[in-house]
């Protein structure tokens, strides 16, 4: 009785040893789970974006001759200016844009074609719904929060994947145009009533003698001139940051930290987008919107706003954006008088 009982003890503990061995087996079988952002885009045996852009085998065009030296620049920049390395945080990757379906990052810059941009990401991410042309989006509907997700609000894991494995792009502007643009578009307009209140009302009291009743309750009639005076300023930043419309582009998209693949240009807007679109592998379902704005700041125009800035706030002020001038190979404006 005894010895059959030690048996039966045996044989099931030997069958329960064999289920194992074939659990084991089996389970070794099955494909490994797949990357974070393919399983959404149907297309696993496509080449991503990065792949497409750091292959050997494609042969170099001049297109890819003028980003690759792009990159050098930032890079021997960021090691010669860069003083310290830090490490990412949540909050720097707000400017950070995901399109999961083409691993693609895109860190957007105000005043640098950002509304176009959107929109783009807009109908490859699929959040326009059936809509192809990007100009059909109201220019508010790109910027309404949650529309596109940024990388802040994935986990650390997931960003540090994203990372690695993602195109990662941005658009930057001559520094001086970009902060003309902004002052044109936020303090000249007559819609934009709540820039005015939130800044215009500050920059009168601060930096205007002796102001006006109306000027102080309305924050209507700010000059270029007060609008520097206020971002050199110490006591601005020690208040708060700067509005993303003239924060620098290295305090946005911190191209030190992050290693972007494609710097595109806002002189070279149209070029560079289709070669970000063609790494994509989308340029057949999107196109990027041709500007016929003649009203876009440019080069004369800037100096116009700086002829009656005085040497010494014209050298303040570029002191203050001097990193975005060196990262991205901006040469100091020959309109400027300090030198």
């Amino acid at each position: 009785m005894r010895k059959a009982k030690v048996i039966r003890m045996v044989f099931a503990l030997c069958l329960g040893c064999f289920i194992m061995v074939i659990l084991y087996f089996n389970s070794s079988l099955k494909p490994a789970s797949e990357p974070l952002g393919e399983r959404s885009s149907g297309q696993k045996s496509r080449r991503s974006p990065l792949q497409t852009l750091y292959d050997g085998d494609q042969i170099e065009s001049p297109v890819q001759a003028v980003h690759q030296g792009r990159r050098e620049v930032l890079e021997e920049a960021c090691r010669s200016y860069t003083r310290k390395r830090r490490v990412l945080i949540p909050e720097d990757l707000k400017h950070v844009i995901v399109d999961d379906q083409h691993g693609l990052l895109y860190c957007y810059v105000p005043k640098v074609a950002c509304t176009n941009w959107k929109r783009v990401l807009m109908v490859l991410t699929g959040v326009a719904g059936s809509l192809r042309d990007p100009l059909a989006i109201p220019a508010n509907e790109a910027h309404i929060p949650g529309n596109l997700r940024t990388l802040s609000e994935y986990s650390t894991s997931q960003i540090n994947q994203r990372l690695r494995s993602y195109l990662k792009f941005v658009f930057v502007r001559e520094p001086f145009e970009r902060l003309v643009s902004a002052y044109r578009n936020k303090f000249t307009r007559s819609y934009n009533t709540a820039f005015h209140k939130r800044y215009g009302t500050k920059i009168v009291q601060r930096h205007r003698p002796d102001p006006q009743p109306e000027a102080l309750e309305r924050g209507n009639d700010v000059s270029f001139e007060e609008f520097v005076y206020y971002l050199v300023d110490p006591a601005t930043q020690r208040e708060e940051p700067f509005n993303e419309h003239w924060e620098r582009v290295h305090s946005l998209c911190h191209p030190c930290l992050i290693h972007y693949d494609v710097v595109g240009k806002y002189e070279t807007l149209e070029q560079d987008s289709r070669y970000v679109l063609q790494l994509a592998g989308v340029e057949d379902q999107v196109s990027f919107p041709t500007s016929s704005k003649s009203t876009r700041t440019t080069g004369d125009m800037a100096a116009q706003f700086f002829h009656n800035i005085s040497p010494f706030y014209q050298k303040k002020l570029y002191n203050l954006y001097r990193m975005d001038f060196l990262l991205f190979n901006y040469s100091i404006p020959a309109y400027l008088k300090f030198r």
